[in-house]
């Protein structure tokens, strides 16, 4: 198996419980993917994902492997979604609890605005139901299956709003230009513009709606957890291993190459970028696998700042914070065109602020700015991320909050970082992007062109995120063991052997 991010993870727990013989090879020295951690003095800072959504996939995950989530991790369960400034002073929280996010709404812009909520919330609801089945639990989602769906069930056509993007389609549904604003950004929680994302999208919201958890001790040790019971099951796991190709003969995979040697293989699950394989990085033979169109165009990437310091004292931080940019027509075109916002919206998570707690001393931050995708050509890029530093200090200055002391700049990871730390993902953290409206129909799937090669992550279907990103790992791992008992009598489903991405 290719690589240890939460897809590969899952199907190699779910492989290895099945009785395959799996072996991950990783080329980092940890689990978990783009579910990273940094150091800091305050402790582990989580420098990816900060939370979960739709938690029933993953306690599917551990039940189905004869086990509990609660058994291996403690999660808990966040009242407040998020708290969000704008520069006039107005901030709003929206809640678990719905009531309580109508209210806030109330509260903050008017009874009007409740209402429009509460009818986004209804749209967001029916999309989320009514995709759930043909589209993110299908091995191959296809516009055929799809359209039956919508046919049996009417009330979906009005709530795809299908000839709309999100822009669009929020700037239609809210009479407060603010709350537009807010759930348009939720486009590039996929990696995705407003404008050019289909109003679909606004089913992210309902994830976030049914409730959001964070594990105890940082998202990293739910990486941790599933591979140490996937290890426990049979699986093995090598990290810090460098991989040089995939082997294949009569059109299959054959062997690995490693620094370390040769392992035949019977399968590999490739848990990477698939834009690694056409750009023919694990061999030549694998450039024809996937479709251009699967990988292309590329999703955002983003600055991301991970680090400990004392906030502005008595500044009104929630776990998770919204700093809105000042102009919401105009502050995606810059990302649009390849460049750096001048006016961006800004994510913070302060991690040691989950469950309300008000902590002393230096606490961990991570801080998010969407950015374009690093270009394939080698660029120096020192400067832009000293830019993008000042810009997003000086733009929370603005809101009144400073940290003491100030990150240093080996504390902020760029496009060009996530590029190297990723291969062929220009940066993109969300693998192709969601623009226009049969995007979701381009990804990738588990299965490849090639027999036996399969895909799993983030830049596969169902999508990104971490539960997109797990059920991609539960659909490859059905995928492998389907089609190998096809050809085996053996209880043997999966790989000897596996790579990482070089």
């Amino acid at each position: 198996m290719i690589g240890a991010g939460i897809g590969g993870l899952s199907a190699a727990l779910r492989l290895a419980h099945s009785g395959a013989q799996v072996t991950v090879f990783e080329r980092h020295a940890t689990p978990g993917g783009k579910m990273r951690t940094l150091p800091t003095v305050a402790g582990p800072v989580d420098a990816g994902p900060t939370v979960l959504t739709m938690r029933h996939v993953f306690d599917t995950l551990f039940s189905d492997v004869g086990t509990r989530l609660q058994d291996h991790v403690t999660l808990l369960q966040e009242p407040l979604l998020a708290r969000h400034f704008w520069a006039d002073g107005t901030t709003l929280d929206l809640m678990a609890d719905h009531a309580a996010s109508v209210e806030n709404i109330g509260d903050a812009f008017g009874p009007r605005a409740a209402q429009d909520f509460t009818r986004l919330c209804n749209r967001a609801e029916t999309l989320f139901n009514g995709f759930d089945a043909p589209m993110m639990r299908a091995q191959t989602p296809s516009l055929a299956s799809l359209t039956l769906a919508v046919l049996r069930n009417p009330v979906l056509i009005r709530a795809m709003a299908p000839h709309q993007t999100l822009a669009g389609m929020l700037r239609s549904a809210f009479s407060e230009p603010k709350l537009a604003q807010l759930f348009a950004r939720y486009a590039t929680y996929v990696g995705g513009l407003p404008a050019t994302s289909p109003a679909v999208l606004s089913l992210i919201w309902e994830a976030e709606r049914r409730g959001v958890w964070h594990v105890q001790g940082g998202m990293h040790q739910l990486a941790a957890a599933i591979t140490k019971l996937a290890a426990q099951k049979g699986a093995t796991f090598q990290f810090n291993t460098h991989v040089t190709r995939i082997e294949t003969t009569q059109g299959h995979p054959y062997a690995i190459h490693t620094e370390a040697g040769r392992t035949p293989v019977d399968a590999v699950l490739f848990n990477g970028d698939p834009r690694a394989l056409s750009r023919g990085m694990l061999g030549t033979a694998l450039t024809d696998t996937i479709a251009p169109s699967g990988t292309e165009p590329r999703s955002l990437s983003a600055q991301v700042q991970a680090f400990a310091a004392e906030p502005t004292d008595g500044f009104p931080l929630a776990a998770h914070n919204v700093f809105f940019a000042d102009n919401p027509q105009g502050e995606y075109a810059p990302l649009a065109a390849g460049g750096i916002q001048p006016d961006p919206t800004l994510y913070i998570c302060a991690q040691d602020r989950f469950g309300g707690a008000h902590p002393h001393g230096p606490e961990r931050f991570e801080i998010i700015l969407n950015a374009p995708p690093a270009p394939d050509a080698p660029t120096p890029y020192p400067q832009e991320n000293a830019q993008c530093q000042t810009l997003i200090f000086n733009r929370l200055a603005r809101f009144g909050l400073t940290f003491s002391p100030a990150p240093d700049i080996s504390t902020l990871t760029g496009p060009r970082n996530f590029d190297a730390l990723f291969p062929a993902s220009n940066g993109s953290l969300y693998g192709r992007s969601p623009a226009g409206m049969m995007a979701a129909f381009a990804r990738p799937t588990a299965r490849t062109k090639m027999p036996g090669l399969y895909l799993a992550g983030g830049g596969v279907h169902p999508g990104a995120g971490v539960p997109m990103a797990t059920l991609s790992g539960q659909l490859a791992a059905e995928a492998m063991i389907s089609d190998l008992c096809l050809t085996s009598t053996s209880q043997q489903a999966a790989t000897h052997g596996g790579m990482s991405t070089a």
